[in-house]
């Protein structure tokens, strides 16, 4: 698989990494044997770059990464997140950018990983009453000591990042971004770009919608991250997949898997993308990663937005509730 560089001074690594959120059974049930078949296909594909964070599963997801590589010794460029905390009375979350917490949280993450640093560590959700320069400072004293390479921040819009980026330089920033959530579409890529920042879309897949496999909204359980997700509420849902119909025949005639051209459509949108979809599955991480082996001409390019113009989904891709901490910007 072919490379790209995390930033301008990072690593070079996988152009489409592996979101490892799903280890923590947030899109359904799943055990370490499962997601150590999915990280061995990693390996296998040539992907490299995985994503996760301290609160997924409380430490599941990074636990697991850890135990994988024990038992496989491999050469993975991990990042990981933090920020997010719960209440433990109420379980409300809330963010605290405050250099206890991170330093807290950093700590507990590299335990969790085996590791004494971390390639890339991102602000998981900005606490907006605290300044990102403060918040930057932290981090450069975390850079410096070095537990961390990189510095990346996740859903902030192109003027937070801006701010980030005039005290020190940014290596990433994550939000989702997909042919069905668009929003970095206005400036947020483009500021990345200008800047030299990697840009990392997770959910490039559209949580399972942009797939073989078309997710079934009445199985999903309480717990599974889409089950108070408006895309996947009716009648929205239903609409959504009339609209991803004609995309998914354009795969399915191309020879290729809706999963796949996805990916070749986001990597096509600048060679500072890196993608991090997750699975559960081992199969259906050998399905995405062929986006990767799949060139789209502009002809492709222009028929996919035609199929799929921006603003075309149906409903918002977070409830209220999901879509508290993450930077809105027009």
């Amino acid at each position: 698989m072919k490379k790209r560089r995390i930033g301008e001074t990072g690593p070079l690594v996988s152009e489409i990494g592996l979101g490892c959120w799903s280890f923590s059974g947030a899109y359904g049930p799943t055990d370490e044997a499962e997601s150590h078949g999915v990280l061995a296909a990693a390996l296998d594909l040539g992907i490299d770059f995985l994503d996760t964070a301290d609160v997924y599963g409380g430490g599941v997801s990074e636990r697991c990464i850890a135990s994988f590589v024990r038992q496989n010794p491999s050469e993975f460029t991990i990042a990981t997140k933090g920020g997010i905390r719960r209440d433990k009375q109420t379980n409300r979350r809330y963010f605290d950018n405050s250099q206890d917490h991170l330093r807290f949280a950093l700590e507990k993450s590299l335990t969790d990983l085996g590791v004494e640093h971390v390639p890339l560590y991102y602000i998981h959700r900005r606490e907006a009453e605290r300044p990102v320069e403060d918040t930057m400072e932290i981090l450069v004293r975390f850079k410096e000591e070095g537990k961390i390479g990189g510095i990346g921040f996740s859903e902030i819009s192109p003027a937070t990042l801006r701010r980030a980026h005039a005290v020190h330089p940014v290596t990433a920033v994550q939000n989702e971004y997909s042919l069905w959530s668009r929003m970095p579409d206005l400036g947020l890529i483009q500021a990345c770009r200008d800047l030299g920042v990697a840009f990392v879309p997770f959910s490039p897949l559209g949580r399972g919608m942009l797939t073989s496999k078309t997710p079934d909204p009445s199985s999903f359980a309480t717990s599974d991250f889409r089950f108070q997700t408006p895309r996947f509420t009716e009648p929205n849902f239903t609409y959504n997949l009339q609209a991803l119909a004609p995309f998914k025949a354009m795969a399915a005639d191309m020879g290729a898997t809706p999963e796949a051209l996805a990916l070749a459509w986001i990597l096509a949108r600048g060679d500072h993308l890196i993608p991090v979809p997750g699975t559960r599955y081992a199969e259906h991480l050998r399905s995405a990663a062929a986006g990767a082996s799949l060139t789209l001409s502009a002809d492709d390019l222009a028929e996919i937005d035609r199929i799929l113009p921006p603003g075309f989904a149906h409903g918002d891709r977070y409830s209220e509730a999901q879509l508290a901490g993450a930077e809105r910007y027009c």
